[in-house]
């Protein structure tokens, strides 16, 4: 990673709305791919997706994130920026620091308030330096230098990245931040022609286990589709506003999304969304939300008002692959956590994040952690790839 002009005079400001930065400037830096009008490489840190959280008071006061957008400038054009938020707990996030906290706070230390670059509520990997292209280096740079002086300056604890892609953690690490991996079941599309394709390229019993699961889903009863653009209209978001509050209260105790980000999406996000939803008996009864990126299919939320076998399987992870060929997507990440997603094709893939913690010692400590958890997470991943539904045959073209 290498920057094509040269090192720029930078000054770097922190923006406590996106109101304050026009959606052409800040999708410059998070998405200049779409500025012919294709699809952004990562729907999450659009300007009209991280607006939407923000307007619909999914974050913001009282919610325990609280802007603090970074923008970087240079001779008077905006070349970098990030989605940082000041957090007052660690919820939302999916990369766990519940510990961290509990063993600072044992020892008379204060782990809140802390930044954290991040999507909100979104465990899906994507750039979090947004730098404008041929100014990697120097912008990610900056944003990372900025996030830790506004954490020294206001005593804050620690700066966190999330889900940041792999490059930027070896360009965190390199700057001296501490690197975490972890993992999540991501589905490959290796040119798969159709569903049958893929399920070719299965071991017979898994094979076999996947159509006796679709079978049985797509025989509740019902109907079964994938909405995306205009086909999305208010009542569907009706629906899955229930099926979304029913989810969040058994996970997270109340939902993370409030009601008005939902109309927004309608306003503003159909486009990005593959909304699954199934009908029983002229009513809604299931739904599972996914945003289309340009190379990836991201799941996010699943929820239903009525039990029927199977039914999570095909809404969730099939209808995804379904969708992730005939739209020559090359990939789908299904979320968080999750080992029986192995079964139905979705390996063990590493992803990433980088930590800076301001007391030395407990940095030394955390530190050490991190290098035997991911020794672990890497036999974790090697070992679960082993016990993939693939043939032998295919097994190596998977890994």
């Amino acid at each position: 990673m290498t920057d094509q002009r040269p090192a720029p005079t930078v000054s770097i400001d922190v923006l406590s709305s996106l109101s304050q930065i026009a959606p052409e400037v800040w999708d410059a830096c998070a998405c200049p791919e779409a500025a012919s009008g294709g699809r952004p490489m990562d729907p999450f840190t659009t300007h009209r997706f991280l607006k939407a959280l923000e307007d619909s008071g999914s974050v913001g006061p009282g919610t325990g994130w609280d802007p603090r957008y970074l923008r970087v400038v240079s001779a008077g054009e905006t070349i970098a920026v990030a989605p940082l938020y000041v957090k007052s707990h660690s919820q939302g996030e999916y990369i766990f620091d519940h510990n961290w906290a509990h063993a600072l706070e044992q020892a008379g230390g204060d782990y809140y308030p802390k930044l954290q670059v991040a999507v909100p509520f979104t465990p899906a990997t994507g750039r979090r330096f947004l730098t404008k292209p041929g100014l990697e280096v120097t912008g990610i740079s900056a944003l990372i230098q900025g996030a830790v002086q506004i954490a020294s300056d206001n005593d804050l604890s620690s700066v966190h990245v999330t889900f940041c892609t792999e490059a930027e953690a070896i360009a965190g690490e390199q700057i001296g931040l501490m690197r975490r991996t972890t993992q999540q079941f991501h589905w490959e599309n290796h040119g798969y022609a159709d569903f049958d394709a893929f399920l070719a390229s299965l071991s017979s019993r898994k094979r076999k286990n996947i159509r006796k699961e679709r079978a049985k889903a797509q025989d509740f009863g019902g109907k079964i589709e994938i909405l995306t653009g205009n086909q999305i209209r208010p009542e569907h978001w009706d629906a899955f506003w229930v099926f979304y509050q029913d989810t969040g209260s058994r996970k997270w105790g109340s939902p993370y999304l409030t009601r008005a980000f939902f109309d927004l999406a309608q306003d503003h996000l159909r486009d990005d969304i593959a909304l699954v939803m199934c009908s029983h008996d002229g009513r809604y009864v299931a739904g599972a939300l996914n945003f289309i990126g340009q190379e990836a299919l991201f799941g996010r939320y699943w929820g239903c008002t009525e039990d029927h076998p199977c039914l999570h399987f095909e809404a969730c992870y099939y209808q995804a692959i379904d969708f992730a060929i005939a739209h020559g997507l090359q990939s789908v990440e299904a979320g968080a956590q999750g080992e029986h997603k192995l079964a139905r094709g979705y390996l063990p893939r590493p992803t990433h994040s980088l930590h800076w913690i301001g007391n030395p010692g407990f940095a030394d400590a955390v530190a050490k952690y991190l290098q035997a958890e991911r020794r672990a997470v890497d036999e974790d991943i090697e070992i679960l790839t082993a016990y993939g539904p693939f043939r032998k045959d295919r097994q190596e073209e998977q890994e």
